[in-house]
């Protein structure tokens, strides 16, 4: 079989432009229909139900994560299991959004005398305004397309990507009104990037107490050697005697002062220290102290508390470990 490079991509591009078509016919379909849609989800007491058959099923639950995970409590319920059982899951606390395209899909069909017994608001999305399903609902929202993008026109392509545009709408008009946040976000991803960049602090991360790399401003700096190769931090924090932090001392600091061929045995610590180090709190943002290092091309940080006193250290280290980096 050969084949024609040509063809495919000229197909290809085909597909895209059905769908880009489909996708901008519904701008105007965002109307009073769809406010009156995001206001029966805003008002809902207890979980968006989203339900559909088929391809339109899998947009369907896709839709429901969207949801769940931007601020609007929701779930996926498929309509053939809903009849054996799964519609108690569903109580009149919940709203109910079912996709169907052609307005008639049986599964579907058959729970609707039980959602209009609960009495919960039911939002249907399909491609035929005078469906079954759109006449039912207490709110149609179409989202029909003139065609779809496969060729036979019988694959559910153009009608699909419609629904999830659709879908990714009213998720995201429900975000801005409920005043979700990037912190409200993260709380629900805490196993992604972007929760660790968001609920990651330093006090998780930073070294505490006898962990941390610690000389006084009069100890000498061989005595500090010994405690940076022991706390393996490649610095140590040097503090007074009220545990006030006054500098810190890194691998740099003992290059410059070999280079100056100064006694490591005889010298203090704190003539050769760098004072006025950059700090950070506990509650600064791991994802933060990283930009700090990032920007200062330093490698540590002390941690200090409200009375500049110490606190702890973070390495760069401990945020690669973290998957902060």
């Amino acid at each position: 079989m050969t084949i024609k490079e040509e063809n495919i991509l000229s197909l290809a591009r085909a597909v895209v432009n059905v769908e880009q078509q489909a996708i901008e016919s519904l701008k105007l379909r965002i109307n009073d229909d769809f406010v009156t849609a995001c206001k029966l989800m805003l008002a809902c007491q207890g979980r968006v139900v989203v339900t559909g058959m088929g391809k339109s099923g899998h947009i369907a639950g896709k839709i429901a994560a969207t949801l769940a995970s931007t601020g609007t409590p929701a779930f996926f319920v498929h309509p053939g299991e809903a009849s054996h059982g799964d519609l108690g899951m569903i109580t009149s606390q919940d709203v109910v959004l079912a996709l169907s395209n052609s307005g008639e899909t049986g599964e579907v069909l058959t729970i609707l005398p039980i959602i209009k017994r609960l009495g919960v608001p039911f939002i249907a999305m399909t491609g035929e305004p005078t469906s079954t399903l759109a006449k039912f609902a207490t709110v149609h929202i179409n989202v029909a397309v003139e065609q779809e993008a496969c060729p036979l026109g019988l694959a559910p392509t153009a009608s699909t990507t419609a629904a999830l545009v659709m879908g990714d709408a009213l998720a995201v008009s429900l975000l801005e009104e409920r005043g979700f946040t990037r912190d409200d976000f993260a709380l629900s991803h805490p196993g992604g990037s972007l929760g660790k960049r968001l609920l990651v602090h330093v006090s998780d991360l930073m070294h505490k107490g006898d962990e941390i790399p610690v000389v006084r401003t009069n100890d000498l700096v061989c005595e500090a050697l010994l405690e940076i190769t022991g706390k393996k931090m490649g610095m140590t924090v040097v503090m007074d005697d009220s545990h006030r932090v006054e500098g810190i001392f890194t691998d740099g600091d003992l290059r410059r002062m070999l280079e100056k061929q100064m006694d490591v045995h005889q010298v203090a610590i704190d003539e050769v220290m760098t004072k006025n180090c950059t700090t950070i709190t506990p509650e600064t943002l791991a994802a933060e102290a990283m930009q700090i290092m990032q920007k200062k091309k330093i490698n540590a940080l002390v941690v200090i508390d409200e009375q500049q006193c110490l606190a702890g250290a973070l390495s760069m280290h401990d945020l690669l470990q973290a998957g902060i980096v």
